[in-house]
């Protein structure tokens, strides 16, 4: 009978161009109600819970059950996803209400799946697998709720479900590999050490970077897998360097998953075991902040185990995971890496800066060592070397190779000249506010800018005194370098460049976007002179700290 209003209401639809809502019903906890009060309670509460259910359906509607605490329902001409959530929050709400059974009041819940038709555009048994698969959402979302079918949702599922059986077939076949990218020290141009980063050498589609398929892969037992097949690898290419008289770091990046499984330091032991050759503390183990901070007694008591071994660990992609001051402070690691999202944006982000600058005096006072992700201009690393940060990873420096170039690379590698000769100073952390003038007044340019090409509607001028470097400026900056020629000739542009930029603007007040658009090379040459010369006063202030 349940086929048959199935297919009935199926061909209605198509005929009416409404929608039909097909539902997967299971009782939550129907067992335990077997169990304690017996079957024929069971089936008692089965009863009324359908008694329940058809008070609130309409004429048109069908409930069936399948067996066990299973029921089907159908839900024809619907006008859409609004009208059937109404429906089944009626219908969950009736079922949450205690049921008198035998004597005993009997409380229980329900998890519900859905899918439309037509915009489910398949036949009948595919709809009734479609409801199902979103019942099981619902289950593991906690139950005593609905959950609609997805459709892009689906796709994924089985895209994940194929991508993980090729990464087992890929593991067998050997054709994952690892690419390393260097980590240098700015100051003296020494490679201080590499960063293990896995690829996938597909027959079809070529050399694929872990974006394609890693979060496809992500919390399963094949994540697990690729993780211990990267640290064995790492193994033996560190044990093939040393043998080769490269004395340096080698990082591989640890997922939640393997980390926190129970025989994690076991695996470690017995992978340094079989690679006796590759000495422990050069194998640096890379953790997330976000994982570090799930389990922060768990995760504490299984980096000091692999310590005892020998290896360092490090803080990935830190500034994103929101850790308290206090976590930092118990966690056994030796570096901070400064999440790349910040560093690229920070020549133009003051927010960004911000946080760039924060971990730095972090890990300078937890005493940690602290190294930049994301460098990806000579300008990113002058800036950090400014900033007290000595250590950058990116491609600015170099791009994640295979293990055969490295030898070469490293031999011929040389520092940027303006890292060597930027390397000698380095600002008081009260004087780094120069720094932070040209993030500041690139992004006033940038906002100005949008502003007379009327792409935004705030005006970003103001007065100069009110610019955060202006305070500097007459402020403990006059103070300290008020007799240097080279501060004075900051202070005479900058006020040049806020008055422009206020002529500016009131040429946009007055409807003459244009003639301002056309006079923005002067406020261009204006920020190109500003910045070279806060570059040269921070050379002269730092030579001087350098001297005393």
């Amino acid at each position: 009978l349940l086929n048959d209003r199935l297919s009935m209401a199926l061909a209605q639809t198509k005929r009416s161009g409404g929608k039909l809502a097909v539902g997967f019903m299971d009782l939550d906890e129907f067992k335990p109600v077997n169990d304690s009060y017996g079957h024929e309670a069971g089936d008692l509460l089965l009863i009324k819970v359908a008694e329940r259910i058809v008070s609130i359906l309409r004429a048109t509607d069908t409930l069936a059950r399948l067996g066990g605490d299973e029921f089907i329902l159908l839900f024809p001409n619907i006008s859409g996803e609004s009208e059937c959530r109404h429906l089944l929050s009626r219908i969950m709400d009736s079922i949450a209400q205690p049921f008198k059974i035998s004597g005993h009041h009997i409380q229980i819940s329900t998890s519900i799946g859905v899918t439309l038709y037509p915009d489910d555009n398949v036949d009948a048994d595919s709809l009734l697998r479609h409801a199902d698969q979103a019942m099981y959402v619902a289950k593991e979302a906690g139950r005593n709720r609905f959950h609609f079918f997805d459709l892009v949702e689906d796709h994924h599922a089985h895209a994940r479900s194929e991508i993980r059986a090729r990464v087992r077939i890929a593991l067998e076949r050997k054709e994952f590999l690892l690419y390393y990218q260097p980590k240098v020290n700015l100051r003296t141009g020494q490679v201080v050490g590499l960063e293990a980063l896995i690829r996938w050498l597909h027959p079809e589609r070529g050399l694929l970077p872990p974006i394609e398929f890693l979060p496809l892969i992500e919390n399963s037992e094949f994540e697990i897998r690729l993780s211990e097949w990267v640290v064995a690898k790492a193994l033996e290419q560190l044990a093939a360097w040393h043998k080769q008289g490269l004395n340096l770091t080698v990082s591989v990046n640890i997922p939640a998953l393997h980390l926190q499984s129970e025989d994690f330091v076991a695996f470690i032991a017995a992978s340094l075991a079989m690679n006796p050759k590759a000495p422990s503390d050069h194998l640096e183990l890379e953790i997330l902040e976000t994982v570090a901070l799930w389990d922060i007694n768990s995760v504490t008591q299984t980096m000091e185990a692999c310590r005892e071994l020998g290896l360092h660990f490090s803080i990935d992609d830190f500034g994103t995971g929101y850790a308290s001051l206090a976590y930092l402070r118990r966690l056994p690691a030796d570096t901070i890496k400064i999440d790349q999202v910040f560093v690229r944006d920070m020549l133009n982000d003051l927010d960004d800066l911000s946080i760039v600058e924060g971990v730095i005096n972090l890990a300078d006072a937890f005493q940690k060592e602290v190294i930049a992700e994301g460098v990806e201009t000579v300008a990113h690393g002058t800036m950090l070397l400014h900033m007290g940060c000595d250590l950058a990873q990116g491609y600015g420096i170099a791009r994640p190779m295979a293990a055969k170039d490295l030898p070469d690379w490293i031999k011929d590698f040389r520092a940027d000249p303006a890292w060597t000769h930027a390397g000698n100073f380095r600002l008081s952390r009260q004087d780094t506010v120069l720094v932070f003038a040209e993030a500041e007044h690139r992004r006033w340019v940038a906002d100005l800018v949008a502003y007379i090409d009327e792409k935004s509607q705030v005006d970003p001028t103001r007065d100069a005194k009110e610019c955060r470097f202006s305070k500097w400026l007459n402020g403990s900056g006059q103070s300290a370098y008020g007799h240097l020629a080279e501060f004075s000739a900051i202070d005479s542009i900058h006020e040049a460049m806020h008055a422009l930029g206020k002529e500016l603007a009131y040429l946009c007040a007055l409807q003459q976007h244009s003639e301002a658009h056309n006079r923005l090379p002067e406020l261009f040459a204006l920020t190109d002179k500003l910045i070279e010369s806060l570059h040269r006063l921070i050379e002269i202030i730092c030579a001087d700290e350098q001297e005393r």
